[in-house]
């Protein structure tokens, strides 16, 4: 069979928190490659397929280094923002894009489950942001899936199950309910699982808040993002960074399976500063 286009989010995102030492990506079978940045600032790999295989092969080696968060969070009261956030007209024509609901049609669901459950805290946008995550991640079992794509907000809160990109997409749905602006992020995870080499690509919430700028906030672990999470990928709408999206050209009975394994390790790093 022949492959299409194939569109991948799998390089992390450099920053003043992480910085890529080296990346080897190799694809099999034959491919040319271009490399891009998409209207979010992912760097995204556009590969064609120059032959065909009965086998396609994406094998991602990276070798990052983290650093401390910044700014540092040691005092909290002078960044402490009131809830909900205001934010700075300037930045509205950006802030308004991610206040906008993925699922419309789940507003009615979605509102009412907050009515219900949630409480926000009038001097503590972030504290209220991450109490939202808690509760999610307390509500909602995990259940890793293999069919494509993320279920609706509604859909989640009525099965009451959900993978970690489910989990994701309802946070930032309710966020943006709340009127918080976020987004949607695509990545990796360093557990216990992926230690083991049994891991799989991961997905969280961001939500921007006046001065604190963008934070992570991970549904399925329950609490905010750490170290230990390297993201590939953010966009609007979880589709926008999907890790490998592309088709085959061939009869159904084609398609055999589809499998994704992460392994992470870490490593010494000289002259300290760096995990």
């Amino acid at each position: 069979m022949s492959f299409g286009r194939h569109r991948l989010v799998v390089r992390p995102r450099e920053g003043h928190d992480l910085r890529v030492e080296r990346m080897d990506l190799r694809l099999t079978p034959a491919h040319d490659t271009m490399w891009i940045r998409d209207v979010y600032g992912n760097s995204i790999a556009l590969v064609d397929w120059l032959e065909p295989a009965t086998t396609l092969s994406i094998v991602n080696d990276v070798i990052v280094e983290r650093f401390t968060p910044f700014p540092r969070r040691d005092l909290h009261d002078p960044w402490r923002v009131a809830f909900p956030p205001k934010y700075d007209a300037l930045e509205h024509a950006i802030s308004d894009v991610y206040r906008v609901p993925s699922f419309v049609e789940d507003t009615p669901a979605i509102e009412v489950w907050l009515r219900n459950v949630f409480v926000p805290d009038p001097v503590d946008a972030e504290g209220t942001v991450l109490a939202l995550c808690v509760h999610i991640s307390q509500t909602v079992r995990y259940q890793r899936r293999s069919e494509w794509g993320v279920q609706s907000p509604a859909r989640t809160l009525s099965l009451g199950t959900g993978s970690c990109r489910d989990m994701a997409t309802l946070m930032m749905d309710a966020a943006r309910h709340l009127g918080v602006a976020a987004r949607f992020a695509s990545g990796y995870f360093h557990c216990a699982a992926s230690i083991a080499g049994q891991g799989s690509t991961h997905a969280w919430t961001e939500v921007y808040l006046p001065t604190l700028g963008w934070r992570g906030f991970d549904p399925t672990v329950g609490d905010a993002v750490s170290l230990r999470h390297v993201v590939t990928g953010v966009s609007a709408h979880p589709r926008g960074v999907m890790p490998v999206s592309g088709a085959f050209v061939g009869a159904r009975a084609d398609y055999r399976s589809l499998g994704v394994t992460v392994w992470t390790d870490e490593l010494s790093v000289a002259g300290g500063g760096g995990t």
